[in-house]
């Protein structure tokens, strides 16, 4: 059932109940007030029967006697005077011997009697007056008592009194009062019964379409609401209850409107910074850039005016500041010099989550050496693990100062674990990139870069050196006889001396220089914005810093053997020995086949078409070690063929 249903059956229930009810109660009250009422008659008319009968038994003895009086001879005369005035209907003179049809006023009746009679006795004369109960004789009663009045027995309708006989009324009556119906009011009762249903129907039907029209309104409108059209609004006929339902509901589409404007604003703003965020973390390993773009998503979702991004350096035990957006004091710096923000873990608000791992917002103002703010929010960034692991943090993502001046909650602390948890994915991802690209570029054994970044170094420096003009020297080293090396010691030792030769490489280098291991026992080093003279000069030094230093195998040997290395080098230098990254290695490579014909444990450099171009003399142009000196002293005459 509908609702206007429900109302209309209500106020039908509420108005037709107590309706019916009245038209019962008056039916019933006229009905008791009729019968009672009819009662009351009968009971007035049997009074008056009663009291009529006993006059008449009076006057019938008044009769017998004023007949008794009299001499006998003026009886008869008398007699029928009375009987002409109506006293009696008979006279017996000399009534000796009963008749058994009449019925003595004195005796009450066993059944209907036709007459009644008195006597009266004057000596032995016995003077009987009799009245014959006719209908003439109950048409007087019924007369005189507003009531039927007929012998009992009589088959009368109505409503009935029966009349039983006693002294003084000896007669058994009955008397009959007709059924009296208040027909006009049972007419009229039911017709404005009816007229009043009638009435209520249509009041209750306007009513409840009053009542409910504005509530389908509302239902309509709710729907279309529901259905996304946020400009559906409700018409308010009237300033009531539902009205002013109407103005709110009106006022809610509004602001809802408004809400979801801005929603809708944030979320495609959102959608694009998610997007960058996306194509950045799929298109690059820049750290710096990955951690910007994060932060400046989560500033955008949460609302908030800055932000900070800190690593955490687990040498020094420290947050190291990656990037920051709107950041005060002395934190408003170029994002080149954050990194010389450090905060020490376990001090502060931001040191606090480092060490913890645990989130956490407020309001007021954090340490003195954090940036000065209003309200934050800070979560730390940890690596992803695996089911059942304690998960490692790696920093720690900080906002502040929600735009508006609310504090952040709930929403805005899961928002930002999101980050952070994106952030730590991306943070784990680089490092595990570059563990990957040095593993994929580093010689696993001596720690050197290997022979694949070798190739990209060389191109590039030597992009660099035709791009400034400047000179870049290759050297090619090899360790001589490092197969006996292998034979005698065991392959054990010969990883021993690769590790150490490399350690003395690196000593032996500026930190511009760079040393690879090309394979086997050969090894390339580049020496950035140097000549061939100073290329023969680190030659000279590496040569004499492996010569000098026996290798230690104490831990492979426990008799504390040494094995005693030399190195032969190849000098090349770019533009004077090749134009080009592949001509001046190979250069240099032909200059190290040259040592290594020269009898080993010496450098050569490589030939040139025009010497005057290089610094080197003709003179150190090859030459041998001098261990004291460490200078060059000229050519070597050729030994053993060069080995690898």
């Amino acid at each position: 059932m509908t609702l206007r249903g429900r109302l209309t059956t209500a106020f039908l229930v509420v108005v037709l109940g107590p309706v019916l009810l009245g038209s019962i109660f008056v039916a019933l009250t006229v009905t008791t007030v009729s019968r009672d009422r009819t009662a009351e008659r009968l009971d007035r008319a049997a009074t008056t029967v009663r009291t009529g009968i006993s006059a008449a038994c009076r006057q019938l003895q008044a009769a017998a006697d004023a007949v008794a009086v009299v001499p006998a001879g003026e009886r008869p005369a008398v007699a029928g005077q009375l009987i002409a005035r109506g006293l009696a209907t008979d006279i017996e003179l000399d009534g000796r011997e009963p008749h058994d049809d009449w019925q003595s006023c004195a005796t009450p009746a066993d059944g209907p009697a036709a007459t009644i009679a008195v006597e009266s006795i004057n000596g032995d004369a016995t003077i009987r007056a009799a009245q014959s109960v006719d209908d003439a004789f109950l048409d007087h009663l019924s007369a005189a008592s507003g009531a039927r009045v007929t012998l009992t027995g009589a088959d009368e309708s109505g409503h009935l009194l029966r009349i039983t006989p006693e002294s003084g009324q000896p007669l058994p009556l009955t008397l009959t009062v007709p059924a009296t119906r208040p027909s006009f009011l049972y007419a009229v009762l039911p017709a404005v019964v009816l007229a009043a249903g009638l009435a209520a129907v249509l009041v209750a039907r306007w009513l409840a379409r009053t009542t409910t029209r504005p509530l389908g309104e509302l239902a309509w409108a709710a729907d279309r609401v529901a259905d996304g059209d946020l400009d559906t609004r409700v018409p308010i006929l009237r300033p009531d209850e539902l009205g002013r339902l109407g103005a709110s509901f009106n006022r809610m589409t509004r602001e809802l409107q408004a809400y979801v404007q801005a929603l809708t604003a944030s979320r495609d703003q959102l959608r694009g910074h998610l997007a960058i965020l996306g194509e950045t973390l799929s298109s690059t390993h820049d750290l710096q850039r990955i951690l910007q773009v994060i932060l400046r998503t989560a500033l955008a979702a949460t609302g908030a005016r800055a932000g900070l991004v800190l690593l955490l350096d687990p040498a020094g035990g420290q947050l190291v500041a990656q990037c920051g957006v709107g950041l005060a004091g002395h934190w408003d710096v170029p994002d080149a010099d954050l990194p010389k923000q450090r905060l020490p873990v376990g001090e502060g608000v931001l040191g606090g989550v480092a060490a913890s791992g645990e989130p956490r917002r407020g309001q007021g103002e954090p340490a003195t050496d954090e940036p000065p703010c209003l309200t934050y929010v800070a979560v730390p960034i940890c690596a992803p693990v695996e089911a059942g692991d304690e998960p490692e943090t790696l920093g720690v993502l900080a906002l502040y100062d929600r735009v508006g001046g609310d504090a952040f909650d709930d929403a805005d602390l899961r928002t930002l674990r999101t980050f952070a948890g994106q952030a730590g994915v991306a943070v784990h991802n680089v490092r595990l990139h570059e563990e990957a690209q040095r593993l994929s570029l580093t010689d696993p054994l001596t720690g050197l870069w290997n022979y694949r970044y070798l190739r990209e170094s060389l191109r590039r420096e030597v992009e660099r050196a035709s791009r400034f003009g400047r000179m870049l020297t290759v050297l090619v080293l090899d360790l001589d006889h490092f197969k006996d090396v292998n034979d005698t010691y065991g392959h054990a030792a010969g990883d021993a001396v690769l590790g150490e030769f490399a350690r003395r490489i690196r000593v032996g280098l500026r930190e511009v220089d760079v040393a690879f291991r090309q394979g086997g026992e050969e090894f390339v080093v580049l020496l950035p914005e140097t000549d061939a003279y100073g290329g023969v000069i680190v030659a000279e030094r590496l040569g004499a810093a492996v010569r000098d230093r026996p290798v230690p195998i104490d831990p492979l040997r426990p008799d504390g053997t040494r094995i005693p290395i030399s190195v032969s080098i190849g000098v090349a230098v770019f533009p004077e020995h090749g134009d080009n990254a592949q001509r001046v290695l190979a250069a240099a490579d032909t200059a190290l086949y040259a040592a290594k014909s020269a009898g080993r444990d010496t450098y050569r450099l490589a030939d040139s078409a025009d010497v005057t171009n290089s610094r080197v003399s003709p003179s150190v142009h090859e030459g041998n070690f001098d261990p004291k000196t460490a200078v060059p002293t000229g050519p070597r005459p050729p030994g053993h063929r060069r080995g690898r």
